[in-house]
């Protein structure tokens, strides 16, 4: 039922734009999903829309499944994708690791960066994460990242320092170089205790 809208839209989008973005985000989900060969939307006898995706397997033809059937991780990042192509505004994606797998979440923004610079305009993607593995792409620049800090009287932002500039310059990635600082300051205190 939380998809249900997803797909609305996803129908209702012009057949042309929308088949267009299913190829470019078949394509993306193919190193994750190898046997993906084609996605389209379809409407049920009942009027109600789903995604189908193609997959190819040792018969001639390939096997369809319905959105029911695809893996949690498949979903959203099917969803991460289509949100990039929508829209012109900024995009806020919260933790877009959430549910996939280790290798997919490092290409994330690398893939995020392509979709975009494919729009006829591009808009600002913000993405917000405690993922090691997303900040280890080797195409984020410590310009790009800015940290969240708790404070007394609220949340700072905090940029990255000279120093953290050159460590990134030097080869470190930003997981090596900015996830310790966002690390609570008494985490080592943090123990649980039993009678």
């Amino acid at each position: 039922p939380f998809g249900r809208d997803f797909l609305l839209r996803l129908w209702k989008t012009t057949p042309k734009t929308r088949d267009a973005r299913l190829r470019k985000i078949t394509a993306a989900l193919r190193s994750a999903v190898p046997q993906l060969t084609d996605l389209s939307v379809e409407l049920d006898q009942a009027g109600a829309p789903h995604l189908i995706g193609g997959y190819s397997h040792w018969r001639v033809h390939a096997a369809k499944q319905n959105e029911s059937q695809f893996s949690d991780g498949t979903l959203r990042l099917l969803g991460l994708l289509w949100a990039t192509f929508e829209g012109d505004g900024p995009l806020l994606l919260e933790e877009p690791e959430i549910s996939l797998h280790p290798e997919v979440v490092r290409r994330l923004p690398t893939i995020f960066s392509r979709i975009n610079r494919s729009r006829k305009t591009p808009r600002q993607i913000i993405l917000s994460t405690h993922s090691e593995e997303m900040l280890r792409d080797p195409g984020i620049a410590a310009e790009e990242v800015l940290r969240l800090e708790p404070g007394p009287n609220g949340t700072l932002l905090q940029r990255a320092d000279e120093a953290d500039r050159q460590a990134m310059r030097a080869g470190l990635s930003a997981a090596d170089v900015l996830m310790p600082k966002a690390a609570p300051k008494d985490i080592q205190q943090m123990v649980l205790e039993f009678p």
